[in-house]
């Protein structure tokens, strides 16, 4: 039988509680060398003093870069994910805030804060997502930096009267997008089956947002647009592109 994840997790933890944060760290995909290295190569390059990322996870990203000498600190609204962080190498020179990216504020002035994977669709409102940017603004010296990484909705791939996209199929899964084009949200389905016939079913919301849309709230909190990259490589922004990275300056 198929059911829901997160029976017993703690609500608290969001779409991320423990039930999720015990597989997170699984080798391959977004955790893959391939994947990690050039995100901190652009990382290291744009910090120029101490580094904030929102929703930090597991350390994916800022364990690797602390590694490298930049000071980073982070915030994270999972207390199961954010508990892992100092069990790993290098988890100690991260310093770890529990709360919401949109309003949780920590001490310090920081040169860069960065949002990656996705995580700006987690929040599932415009309003929410403008209280990111506001608050990302907020820890920033004049000057610094405000860095996200983001995919565009698959909505090329829509034919008329369908609201589906399958993005991944292999033995024992099945993952889907569905779309809602009136209000931006969506949800990502993930269909896990065991050998044994056992299964589970896991469904995350989010709210798809458009580069110009995103542009607009970096004006709502005083930033301005500096680069956008198709990805972490700083490739050429184009009509094909599937995703972004995209970097916002705040002004003095």
């Amino acid at each position: 039988m198929i059911g829901e994840t997160g029976t017993g997790d703690d609500p608290s933890d969001g779409w991320f509680p423990e039930s999720v944060a015990a597989d997170y760290d699984e080798p391959g995909g977004a955790n893959a060398p391939e994947m990690v290295t050039p995100a901190v190569d652009v990382l290291e390059d744009l910090a120029d003093g101490p580094v904030l990322e929102f929703a930090v996870g597991t350390g994916r990203i800022a364990i690797p870069l602390a590694a490298r000498g930049v000071p980073v600190s982070g915030i994270e609204l999972s207390r199961a994910m954010a508990a892992r962080i100092a069990g790993k190498p290098g988890g100690g020179a991260v310093d770890v805030t529990i709360g919401d990216m949109t309003k949780t504020r920590v001490d310090g002035e920081f040169s860069l804060v960065y949002l990656v994977f996705n995580t700006i669709g987690n929040v599932t409102t415009q309003d929410g997502q403008v209280d990111v940017f506001r608050n990302a603004a907020a820890h920033l010296r004049p000057g610094g930096l405000f860095l996200v990484e983001v995919g565009l909705p698959a909505l090329r791939r829509l034919p008329p009267g369908q609201d589906i996209v399958p993005f991944a199929m292999a033995p024992g899964y099945v993952g889907f997008d569905q779309y809602d084009v009136v209000t931006q949200e969506f949800t990502s389905n993930h269909v896990t089956v065991a050998p044994d016939g056992q299964g589970r079913f896991r469904r995350v919301p989010f709210r798809y947002v458009w580069p110009a849309e995103l542009d607009l709230m970096a004006r709502i909190a005083g930033m301005r647009l500096k680069y956008r990259w198709a990805d972490w490589d700083r490739s050429e922004f184009t009509a094909e592109s599937t995703r972004h990275v995209s970097v916002w300056e705040r002004g003095s």
